[in-house]
């Protein structure tokens, strides 16, 4: 297993940081199903990179929000787990195109932006001990 460099915990960062400017842009081109997978990615990206800083190794190449922070070890509060397993889904229903269809008529502004929003409260929570003492 490749050990990890803190080079590796700021390219997750990085990207994660990316992934929620991508989110915000879907949001305003009114894209909505994209923005719920963009939000998907931007946690699994800090997941990812609490996992690095954790193991000291490459985190496993797996998609699911709740087992990520449970191999980052993250302390979240029963709300935001939840948020994550619900959030979860769209990283799988969001790439296949019946699936696109139908999330598609389901997914709305209001709930892309409140997505969005939950998103963006969890995401700071998780960004916040990452990059203390820059």
């Amino acid at each position: 297993m490749k050990r990890a460099k803190r080079s590796d915990i700021a390219a997750w960062v990085d990207a994660s940081s990316y992934d929620m400017q991508t989110a915000r842009s879907l949001l305003k081109s009114r894209r909505y199903i994209y923005v719920l997978f963009m939000c998907q990615q931007a946690l699994e990206k800090l997941l990812k990179a609490h996992v690095t800083k954790r193991t000291g190794t490459l985190p496993p190449r797996i998609h699911n929000l709740v087992r990520l922070g449970e191999l980052a070890g993250v302390d979240s509060c029963r709300e935001d787990m939840a948020f994550l397993e619900r959030l979860s889904l769209y990283y799988i229903q969001g790439r296949y195109p019946p699936e696109i269809q139908v999330l598609a008529k389901a997914v709305t502004r209001s709930v892309a932006a409140e997505h969005l929003e939950r998103t963006e409260a969890v995401w700071e929570k998780l960004r916040r001990p990452l990059t203390r003492n820059k």
